[in-house]
């Protein structure tokens, strides 16, 4: 079974897209290859669930370790529950798949994207969001596509589309955008402090490469005689939206512009609306229709009422430029900042509140040995940089089980721990592993922003040596017809009824994150350009209310926090620091009680809560590592006394000995005539054996009175 395949030369290489060949009983499906990369992409629809008022799409994205020529490494020795990266793609083809389904559709939907084959030249992500969309066409699904998404990295001041990984480490921007004919649908980027001109500028590069593999699945339709279907709207029956704009329009829309009250205020007078409402219709004769729809659909009336709120606000935003707490367009909720709120054995805290919304960061210095070990098919293998986000159900008034963390907790992490990587400290200069985990006590909007916001002031406070402050904040839209509003530093109801969510974090010199989330089929880039620098203002006045709580990172690190001691020794000599099973690295550890870590690079890293005993530790390993050469002089102590001679400690915890005949000019009868446990001598190096041994003399050396011990 051949199948049809579709290529396309991009930016210098070859993606190949086939259909008709694998998973036959799947709705749609597509190999989608570039290099030795593959993805097997597939799209099945069942029929809708009754009582559901949502679109139930699940996306996953599946990593056979095979892929890399790898076997897993748990205790089962297959592949379990999905690695964070894995976990990050779903999202990453959830996110613009999404919008592109029609509103009113409730069949179960699923796309599954397995990666079969991995080339590290070429990342599967951004292939798994393009298969989806080829997969959804092929399945006949109601779609507003095509989709497609490209990587776009900046190497000097070249923009490169697709990088490999290893470019994506070199890069200054790693920007993955999405888009449709309609515009651009979707941004994940993190950048390295990239002025707002070049993010756009590398968002319009993306977005122009996506029309050529919108071309391809075009292309491919026809090849199969596939008609796409395009999602019409569904025509409602009016009879409760008309009842309810006529009885209670007037009320909500007064609630929506009484700019003073609080979220819970206005939350609870809406509530109180809509319960009155539907005791007016309770009320009605049982024959009435608007009683019969809703009797029939017990939805139907929560439903219309939101729907009749979300109109009501846009319509206040777009026709009278208010929002529903009376802020301006472009204006930022009141903000406060503290850090050192929890005790000191915490080595850092920060508290960000903006509007309602409030996040309590902490964080913690550790070792090397605490970096995250990494077991998927990315070419990292660790991680010393992690940031966990927690969304208990008590910040939003709500009660529900707490178990693992989803799918959006780990996005949201990710996202703020991408925000900040780029103004961490060199692991040369700061070789601790730093773990931040932001807590959100209260949500109303923008939360993973205020997570960037509260790391900041957490890592200030526990003294990483941030190259810059990095702070963010959420932009929205609202677009009626040709009208659209963007909004600055977006709340929950904004976010819940908008068009956009889009996060920009950053420093004051510029873009270190991006993540654009669409609820419309595309966006102009023009729009986007205009979101990303009304984004700037929003976000230098928020660093100005952060260094108003810290304006630089502390000098001192908390006593409960680890000292660190970092140099490089030979990488041949790493053999020599562990010794024979261990020994000569335990026995170091357990002299000075210190913890020792050594990268193959050959970079020791000693952590110790005493200075003196990490110092020690160094002194002990640099002369364990020490290249010794004959005719050295040193000053020692005699360590070991035997029949035929001493052994003497030349550097801390390197030793040599001193042959019996080497002792003096004169003949020597017993060792202990001249030299005796504790002595300090000076030793000349008189040889390097073969074997590495180090033998010593004192005949000819200037000696001063040998010192007893004790």
């Amino acid at each position: 079974m051949q199948g049809h395949i579709q290529s396309i030369s991009f930016d210098g290489r070859e993606i190949r897209l086939t259909t008709g060949r694998y998973a036959p009983q799947a709705g749609g499906s597509v190999m989608i290859e570039c290099g030795d990369t593959a993805i097997l992409v597939t799209a099945t629809r069942s029929g809708a669930r009754e009582g559901i008022d949502f679109l139930p799409l699940i996306c996953d994205y599946e990593e056979r370790l095979y892929a890399a020529g790898r076997i897993p490494g748990s205790f089962f020795r297959r592949e379990g529950r999905p690695p964070e990266r894995a976990i990050l793609t779903s999202r990453l083809i959830d996110r613009p798949m999404r919008p592109l389904f029609p509103g009113w559709l409730r069949d179960d939907l699923q796309i599954v994207a397995t990666c079969l084959s991995l080339d590290e030249r070429v990342p599967p992500d951004v292939l798994a969001v393009t298969g989806a969309s080829m997969a959804a066409l092929m399945a006949r699904m109601p779609f507003h596509g095509p989709m497609a998404a490209v990587r776009v990295g900046l190497l000097g001041d070249d923009f490169v589309l697709n990088p490999s990984f290893r470019e994506i480490e070199r890069s200054d921007l790693d920007l993955v955008v999405a888009g449709t004919p309609d515009g651009v649908v979707m941004v994940e980027a993190g950048a390295n402090q990239l002025p707002e001109q070049d993010v756009i500028e590398a968002i319009d590069f993306g977005y122009e490469a996506v029309g050529e593999l919108i071309k391809a699945q075009l292309s491919l339709l026809k090849e199969h005689g596939i008609e796409q279907v395009i999602p019409e709207p569904r025509a409602e029956d009016p009879t409760v939206p008309s009842f309810l704009e006529k009885e209670c329009a007037a009320a909500i829309g007064e609630v929506l512009q009484q700019f003073s009250q609080t979220k819970p205020e206005r939350d609870a007078k809406l509530d109180a609306i809509k319960a009155e409402v539907s005791a007016r219709i309770q009320a009605l004769p049982d024959d009435d229709a608007v009683k019969q729809a809703v009797s029939a659909n017990g939805k139907l009336l929560g439903n219309s009422y939101k729907s009749l709120t979300k109109t009501l606000m846009r319509q206040q935003i777009v026709k009278d430029g208010k929002r529903v707490d009376g802020r301006a367009l472009d204006e930022v909720r009141p903000i406060s900042a503290a850090v050192g709120v929890l005790p000191r054995r915490v080595h850092g805290s920060g508290l960000f509140n903006r509007g309602l919304t409030q996040v309590l960061s902490t964080a913690t210095l550790g070792t090397p040995s605490d970096a995250q070990e990494l077991d998927d098919l990315n070419p990292s293998n660790e991680k010393t940089y992690l940031h966990h986000y927690n969304f208990p159900p008590y910040s939003v008034g709500e009660t529900r089980p707490m178990r693992s963390p989803g799918r959006r907790e780990i996005g949201h992490g990710a996202l703020a721990e991408r925000a900040i990587v780029p103004v961490l400290p060199s692991r040369e200069s700061f070789p601790y592993v730093l773990r931040v985990v932001s807590e959100v006590l209260s949500s109303n909007g923008s939360t993973s922003m205020g997570s960037v916001c509260g790391s900041t002031l957490a890592l200030m406070d526990a003294g990483v040596p941030l190259k810059a402050p990095v702070g963010g904040a959420a932009m929205g839209l609202i677009k009626e017809g040709d009208e659209v509003r963007i909004l600055t530093d977006i709340q929950g109801i904004e976010d819940f009824l908008g068009d956009m969510d889009f996060k920009v974090a950053g420093t004051e010199k510029g873009i270190t994150a991006l993540q654009m989330d669409m609820k419309i089929t595309g966006l102009a880039m023009s729009t986007v350009a205009e979101a990303i620098n009304q984004a700037r203002p929003a976000r230098l006045h928020i660093l100005a209310k952060m260094m108003e709580a810290i304006d630089t990172p502390r000098t001192a690190l908390s006593h409960h926090a680890p000292r660190l001691l970092s140099f490089r020794i030979d990488p041949e000599l790493i053999g020599t620091v562990i010794g024979p099973g261990g020994r000569t690295i335990k026995g170091i550890t357990e002299r000075t009680n210190t913890k020792i870590d050594i990268e193959d690079g050959g970079i020791v890293t000693i952590a110790s809560h005493d200075g003196a005993a990490a110092e020690e530790a160094q002194r002990i390993i640099e002369g364990l590592t020490r290249r010794i050469s004959e005719g050295e002089v040193f000053q020692g102590s005699v360590t070991r006394v035997i029949p035929i001679g001493a052994f003497v400690e030349i550097l801390p915890g390197k030793e040599g000995m001193i042959h019996i005949s080497q002792l003096s000019e004169a003949r020597v009868e017993k060792v202990e005539d001249v030299v005796n446990v504790g002595d300090q001598v000076t030793v000349r190096v008189r040889e390097i054996d073969n074997r590495g041994r180090i033998n010593l003399t004192l005949r000819g050396v200037p000696q001063q009175e040998p010192v007893p011990a004790g």
